[in-house]
C-alpha cells in the first residue's frame, strides 16, 4: 500500500490533485440559490408580461381605434425603451444586480396599470404609454442573462445549462401569457374598470407588487470586488503623500517666469485594460461575435413575428376566423408541446458543444417556415398544418437562443462578460420589435413575403455558422 501511494503520488503528486479540484469547483461554481431563482422568476415573469397582450392587443387596439399594425407596435413597442433604459442602469448598477431589480419591479407595475386604464380612459396612446414603462422593466432581461454568465458566481460549465433554465421560462412565458390573457378576454368581466382588454394589466401589476416583496426580502446581491475596496483604500491613504510631494514641487520652483507645459491626463487603468483586451481579439472572435448577434436578432424575430402574426393571421384566414381566445390557445399549445423538449435540452447541454445546439435548432426552425411557406402556395393551410408549423418554428428557434451568450462567455475573457451581454441583448431587442412589427403587418405585405423574408434572414444565419464551424467550438455544460 505504501508503495502505491509513492507511486500515485510521483505520476500524480497530490498538489496537482489539489489543483485539479480547485479548476473543477471554479468550473462548475453557482451562485446562491435563493437569488437565482429570483432571477430566473423574473425571467419567467418578464416573459408572461411580454406575452400576456399578445392574443387581445389586436381587438383592444381596434376598440381604441387603432389598427392591425398598431397592435404590433404595442407588442415590440416595449424593447426598444428596453434599450434606451439600459444605457442610465448599466452606468449606476456597479455590476450589481438588486438596483435593477427594483426598478424593473416599479416600472412594470406603473406600466400594467396604465395599459389597463386606457379602456377606462378611451386613450389609445394610454397602451403604447403604459408598454413604454413595461419596457424600462425588460431592460432587467439582459440582467438576467448576464447573471447567468457572470464568471464571478458562475462557473465555465454551468453557464448554458443556466441558459437552458431560461429558456425553459422563456417557453413557458410564451405559452402561459398568450393563454391568460385569452382567457381572461374570453371571460369578460363587464365592467369599464376590469374587463377583457384590462385584465392582464391588473393581474400582472399584483403579481409584480408581490414578487417586489420577495425580490426585497431574499435576493443577495454579489459583494462588491475586493480589489476596488482595496483600491479606494489605497487611494485614500495614499493622498496626503501625494499632496505632499505637490507642496514639495511647489517650494523648490526657484524661477518667476518658471512656465509648465500644459498637463496631460493619462490613461485610467480601465482604458488600458480595455484597450489591451480589445487588442487580444482574434479576426475569428470578432466573426464569431457577429454570428452570435445575428442569430440572437433573428431568433427573437421570427418568434415575435408569430406570436403577433397568428392572431391577426387566424382571424384574417376564412378556414379560422380566430376570437383572442382561440388564438391564445393556440399560441399556448404550441409552447407547451414545446416544454418536454426544453427540458431535454436542459440535459442535453451538460454534454452536448453550443455550436451543435445552435445548428439543431436553427434546423427545426427552417423546417417549420419551410413547410408554412409550401402550405401557403397550396393553400392548404388548416389548424393541424399551421400547428405543426408553428411547433417547429417555436421550438427550433427558443432552442437555438439557449447558446448565443453562453458560448460567447466561454470564448471571451471574463472582463467582457458585461459587454457581451449588452451586444447580446441589444440584439434581441431589436429582433423582438422589428419582429412584432414585421408579424402584425404580415396579412397586409403579403404572407409569402412574410415567410420569405425570414427563410432570407436564416440563410444569412447559415452561411455565417458553416463559415465559423470550427471558431464556434468550446466547452460543454
Amino acid at each position: 500500500m505504501t508503495v502505491l501511494k509513492h507511486l500515485l503520488n510521483k505520476i500524480y503528486p497530490f498538489s496537482s490533485r489539489h489543483e485539479t479540484s480547485d479548476v473543477d469547483e471554479e468550473e462548475f461554481k453557482l451562485p446562491n440559490m435563493a437569488s437565482l431563482v429570483i432571477m430566473i422568476a423574473m425571467n419567467f415573469l418578464l416573459q408572461v408580461s411580454f406575452f400576456i397582450v399578445v392574443s387581445s392587443s389586436n381587438k383592444y387596439a381596434e376598440y381604441l381605434g387603432g389598427s392591425a399594425t398598431f397592435s404590433g407596435i404595442i407588442i415590440g413597442i416595449p424593447t426598444a425603451f428596453a434599450g434606451l433604459a439600459l444605457i442610465p442602469l448599466t452606468r449606476y448598477d456597479k455590476g450589481m444586480y438588486k438596483m435593477p431589480l427594483h426598478v424593473s419591479c416599479c416600472f412594470a407595475i406603473l406600466g400594467h396599470i396604465a395599459y389597463a386604464l386606457a379602456y377606462r380612459a378611451n386613450f389609445l396612446y394610454l397602451i403604447l404609454i403604459g408598454r413604454c414603462l413595461n419596457g424600462v422593466a425588460f431592460s432587467v432581461f439582459m440582467y438576467c442573462k448576464r447573471y447567468c454568465t457572470d464568471p464571478r458566481i458562475v462557473g465555465i460549465r454551468r453557464r448554458t445549462t443556466l441558459a437552458s433554465w431560461l429558456v425553459i421560462c422563456q417557453g413557458l412565458g410564451m405559452s402561459l401569457g398568450p393563454f391568460l390573457g385569452g382567457v381572461l378576454y374570453n371571460i369578460g368581466f363587464s365592467n369599464s374598470i376590469f374587463n377583457g382588454y384590462t385584465s392582464p394589466g391588473w393581474v400582472m401589476a399584483g403579481v409584480y407588487a408581490g414578487f417586489w416583496v420577495l425580490v426585497t426580502k431574499y435576493f443577495e446581491d454579489i459583494p462588491q470586488p475586493q480589489t476596488m475596496i482595496e483600491l479606494q483604500s489605497a487611494t485614500n491613504s495614499n493622498a496626503p503623500s501625494v499632496l505632499a510631494a505637490e507642496a514639495n514641487g511647489r517650494e523648490t520652483e526657484s524661477s518667476p517666469n518658471y512656465s509648465s507645459a500644459p498637463a496631460t491626463r493619462p490613461a485610467s487603468p480601465t482604458d488600458v485594460s480595455f484597450r489591451a483586451q480589445l487588442s487580444l481579439i482574434t479576426r475569428s472572435q470578432w466573426g464569431v461575435i457577429a454570428c452570435m448577434c445575428w442569430f440572437s436578432m433573428l431568433c427573437f424575430f421570427i418568434l415575435g413575428s408569430w406570436e403577433a402574426n397568428l392572431p391577426v393571421f387566424g382571424a384574417a384566414a376564412g378556414n379560422l376566423n380566430w376570437s383572442p381566445f382561440a388564438a391564445g390557445n393556440f399560441i399556448a399549445l404550441g409552447g407547451i408541446t414545446c416544454f418536454p423538449f426544453l427540458l431535454a435540452n436542459l440535459l442535453a447541454a451538460r454534454r452536448t458543444q453550443d455550436r451543435k445546439l445552435l445548428a439543431f435548432g436553427t434546423m427545426i426552425g427552417l423546417a417549420g417556415l419551410l413547410i408554412f411557406l409550401s402550405i401557403l402556395r397550396t393553400g392548404k393551410v388548416n389548424y393541424g398544418s399551421l400547428f405543426a408549423c408553428w411547433w417547429a418554428v417555436a421550438l427550433g428557434f427558443n432552442l437555438a437562443t439557449t447558446v448565443t451568450l453562453s458560448l460567447l462567455s466561454k470564448q471571451l475573457p471574463p472582463e467582457w462578460n458585461g459587454r457581451t451581454s449588452m451586444a447580446i441583448q441589444y440584439s434581441n431587442y431589436t429582433g423582438r420589435v422589428t419582429g412584432a412589427i414585421w408579424g402584425g403587418s404580415g396579412v397586409s405585405v403579403g404572407m409569402l413575403n412574410y415567410v420569405g423574408l425570414e427563410i432570407a434572414m436564416v440563410g444569412i444565419g447559415a452561411v455565417l455558422f458553416t463559415t465559423l464551424w470550427r471558431d464556434l467550438k468550446t466547452k460543454t455544460g
